[in-house]
């Protein structure tokens, strides 16, 4: 029975999350749109570079500036796998 009850958050937790929603409208949307934009450019990443596809330097280069515009992200991460297709070669 105490695993089950651990499962649901508290009113007091839930209370803060619609609060939250209220107060910050844009963010669940944001935060939707990032993560969509992380698996495809993931996925962009794993198609063309195969077995050099490398997790952990995708996380660095993904992160290594901080936030960025999901343009500008983007630009980024080709260039990246440019790079590392044409030291392949």
């Amino acid at each position: 029975m105490q695993a089950e009850q651990e499962k649901f958050n508290s009113l007091y937790d839930i209370e803060i999350e619609i609060d939250r929603y209220i107060s910050w409208l844009g963010q669940a949307l944001a935060y939707k749109i990032g993560e969509l934009k992380f698996k495809e450019l993931r996925a962009r990443s794993t198609d063309k570079l195969g077995d050099k596809f490398d997790i952990r330097g995708f996380h660095d280069q993904l992160h290594v500036k901080g936030a960025l515009p999901l343009d500008i992200l983007d630009a980024r991460m080709n260039k990246r796998i440019e790079s590392e297709l044409q030291q392949s070669r």
